[in-house]
């Protein structure tokens, strides 16, 4: 199994930039993701979900209204495409897949069955 993310580097403050996931190991179709980030010296957020069912989505607070999440199940993909960055938007985004709807993304606890390696964003003033 293996989720590996890509896109990071460094933006201004205002500016977009597009994180992608590749999945292998696994039946893509099977799985809802998620992309979580961890911030230096903060705890890991999970900040967007995508449904296997419905394609529905979740977003945190924190990123809602700038932050999209999609799959491309022909390719084994899944994207975040983020706009508006903010200097709080700084941390290292990796993408996870969950056997069942992702949903639980936003409870305390809630462990997705497989978490992949991340991509560093750098949001500069």
């Amino acid at each position: 199994v293996q989720l590996q993310a890509s896109g990071g580097g460094v933006v201004q403050a205002g500016g977009s930039l597009r994180l992608s996931c590749a999945a292998s190991g696994f039946t893509f179709d099977d799985y809802s993701f998620g992309w979580f980030r961890q911030a230096p010296g903060k705890e890991r957020e999970g900040i967007s979900c995508i449904d296997k069912s419905d394609d529905s989505t979740w977003y945190a607070d924190s990123v809602k209204g700038r932050f999209t999440i999609s799959r491309d199940n022909a390719n084994n993909l899944v994207y975040l495409q983020m706009n508006n960055l903010k200097i709080e938007d700084t941390a290292v985004y990796f993408c996870a897949a969950d056997r069942l709807s992702g949903w639980g993304i936003g409870l305390p606890g809630y462990e997705y069955d497989f978490y992949g390696q991340g991509t560093l964003v750098t949001v500069s003033s």
